[in-house]
């Protein structure tokens, strides 16, 4: 039985990317972009879907850039799509990359909080994956030499926040469990009475974020030919604990009402997929 592996990190393989030709302007710009994205996404999850008119010395339409996290599943989008009409009365021509990756490029790096996301729902659906807060907090700035973080600069007060997170990913249908730990810190101006409050908000989100990244770069999907998903682990699930975040109190105990989000954020804070 094939079987297709697929790693939380961007695609940069000419073998997952695909160049789509001769797409006709019969069609709005927007309506075209979703045809491809319904037609291709057909096939697996979609890293990229860019539209482009063509130059000005070529007629009139559209190119298009395809690519997935798959080659297996990019090889089979080329093979059925090429040569036929689709979405419009003439036929489209599909092929494989075969532009040489710069070298700088080849290193594969994380796919973003969203990616990872979209990603894990496509394949696993909504339920088929939760996270949890392990632990959380506030951690004291490696500059701060005793007395307050808050100083006066030019006649201003600034000061520097710092927030550390460990966070468990689990895979309930597979058995599988593994942990992400971030840090993460910035500094601020005090312009108003709501800056320190939104400034935690942010730096609490952004560091939750960072820490599921960093637990799905662990995760393998196997997808079988059948269309089956399992998921591997790279590590074992008792992965390190960084010394930077060690101690800190457990969720159950951290009060997230000290720091409220935004409205527009609820659904950000909301850690578990159900």
């Amino acid at each position: 039985m094939e079987v297709d592996i697929l790693e939380f990190v961007v695609p940069v393989d000419n073998s997952k990317t695909l160049f789509v030709w001769d797409i006709q302007p019969s069609l709005p710009e927007d309506q075209i972009y979703d045809r491809l994205v319904g037609l291709f996404s057909s096939f697996g999850p979609l890293y990229l879907v860019k539209l482009s008119s063509n130059a000005l010395l070529h007629p009139p339409g559209f190119s298009a850039l395809i690519k997935f996290y798959s080659a297996a599943q990019a090889l089979k989008a080329q093979r059925f799509t090429d040569g036929h009409s689709l979405f419009q009365s003439s036929p489209l021509k599909v092929r494989l990359s075969s532009k040489q990756t710069p070298h700088f490029l080849s290193h594969s790096r994380p796919l973003s909080h969203t990616r990872c996301l979209e990603l894990a729902n496509y394949c696993l659906g909504f339920n088929g994956w939760t996270s949890d807060i392990i632990t959380l907090k506030e951690l004291p700035d490696k500059e701060e030499v005793g007395g307050s973080k808050d100083e006066e600069c030019g006649g201003e007060r600034w000061g520097r926040l710092r927030f550390g997170c460990l966070l468990q990913l689990s895979f309930p249908h597979h058995g599988q469990m593994t942990r992400g730990a971030a840090v993460v810190e910035d500094s601020f101006t005090c312009t108003g009475p709501n800056v320190l409050l939104q400034k935690r908000c942010k730096l609490q989100r952004l560091v939750r974020e960072k820490a599921l990244v960093q637990a799905f770069t662990t995760v393998l999907l196997i997808l079988l030919e059948n269309g089956k998903v399992m998921v591997e682990l790279k590590q074992t699930p008792d992965q390190f604990i960084p010394e930077e975040i060690e101690g800190v109190i457990q969720v159950n105990e951290f009060s997230w009402s000290e720091f409220p989000p935004d409205e527009d954020d609820y659904e950000e804070w909301d850690l578990t997929v159900s």
